[in-house]
């Protein structure tokens, strides 16, 4: 008798937290161990979500590469860690971590007049 009730008590417990872990499907955080302190959270967005409503189909819109030591257009760096490239405190004269995120983030919002400005409005506690 215990055994027959552990199959549907287990399919219900599944069910009943199955929420958790489906509701932070496609969560990103940005959070590159680069840095060492924060002075904000990490940005939090919906990665797949986001693409979808800012009808971007092109990996490369957002994963810039480089070819002959400048930003490319036609070369992609998706799935290279931006902190590969950009160091939190450059010394060779590149862009810094934090500016190439904001730059690339909050200034595609700005030429598109559409999405979050403000810091706190990407800079939020995951949940």
């Amino acid at each position: 008798m215990k055994r027959l009730l552990l199959i549907p008590c287990l399919a219900l417990a599944a069910l009943c937290f199955s929420h958790l872990a489906l509701g932070q499907e496609g969560m990103k955080e940005l959070k590159p161990e680069a840095y060492k302190t924060r002075q904000r959270p990490p940005a939090v967005f919906k990665h797949d979500e986001h693409n979808q409503k800012a009808k971007l189909e092109e990996c490369i819109r957002c994963h810039h590469g480089v070819e002959n030591g400048k930003r490319s257009n036609t070369v992609s760096s998706e799935g290279t860690p931006c902190a590969d490239c950009h160091k939190v405190k450059p010394t060779d004269g590149t862009t810094s971590l934090t500016k190439a995120y904001h730059s690339q983030c909050i200034g595609c919002h700005q030429k598109l007049q559409k999405g979050p400005l403000a810091c706190g409005q990407c800079h939020i506690k995951a949940r």
